[in-house]
């Protein structure tokens, strides 16, 4: 079972700085309450031939895609046909779709909200509980409306029904201070290279006492209890002093100020 999955914010509202997203820390939450994290997120506008290119990435990225916004029957609302474009299959009336707008809507569904039915054939259908127009799914792609209170409780039925919790990744960092990141370069790529299944980071900086590097290493929590003594052995022989910053916390816990 994969670890993380991507993220598709679609908007032009968001380029232009009209509307904030809400999904993405939202989402990053969410993922993270049952163990999974963010591999990447985009930001799309509402625009065809750059949605469906970015729709074909994602599509053909391991990851699972959690994509958010475009699902109305405005005609700035592209994503049912741009999913079904960039995925090569044609937009049919999903007859299930097709039912439960004439019951919330009767009349009113025509000629405007019905086109909400409209998907990507073989997609199969995400509840929503708040106007009950679903989103869909296309295998381990997801979508989901841009309104984020219709979009929470769906993305949450939907890491309820395909993703089951999981043990979440943990971080470890030490600071070394006094060292020097171009001085490390080779004693790092033999880290990584020895722990492939880890997730590296180096931070440097600069204080009023010299330069200093924060090193990170995050995964599975025997993963990185292995990992970061290992590294801490390598830094030692080096010479080098070695400041621990508390012990593994589970990565969503880290502050932006870290």
């Amino acid at each position: 079972m994969t670890a993380a999955l991507g993220i598709v914010v679609i908007g032009t509202e968001i380029l232009r700085g009209k509307r904030q997203d809400a999904h993405f820390a939202r989402t990053r939450r969410q993922l993270a309450t049952r163990g999974y994290e963010v591999a990447w997120c985009l930001v799309v506008p509402d625009t065809a031939d750059i949605l469906v290119g970015q729709l074909r990435w994602a599509m053909a990225r391991p990851e699972p895609l959690f994509c958010f916004g475009g699902l109305g029957a405005t005609p700035d609302d592209l994503t049912r046909a741009c999913a079904a474009t960039a995925a090569g299959l044609p937009l049919r009336r999903h007859p299930e779709a097709e039912q439960l707008i004439r019951t919330q809507f009767g009349a009113a569904a025509e000629p405007v909200r019905i086109r909400m039915a409209d998907l990507p054939e073989g997609a199969t259908l995400i509840p929503n509980p708040i106007n009950k127009i679903p989103g869909f799914s296309l295998g381990k792609q997801h979508f989901f409306p841009g309104f984020p209170q219709m979009a929470e409780p769906m993305s949450e039925w939907v890491l309820a029904q395909y993703y089951p919790p999981r043990a979440g990744n943990v971080e470890q960092r030490i600071l070394l201070p006094g060292a020097r990141e171009g001085e490390l370069v080779p004693l790092m790529e033999s880290f990584c290279a020895a722990h492939p299944q880890i997730a590296f980071s180096s931070l440097p900086s600069f204080r009023e006492n010299g330069a200093q590097i924060e090193f990170g290493v995050a995964g599975l929590p025997a993963d990185v209890e292995t990992a970061m003594a290992d590294l801490q052995q390598r830094l030692r022989a080096e010479g080098l002093t070695i400041v621990p910053l508390g012990d593994a916390i589970p990565n969503e816990e880290r502050s932006e100020s870290d």
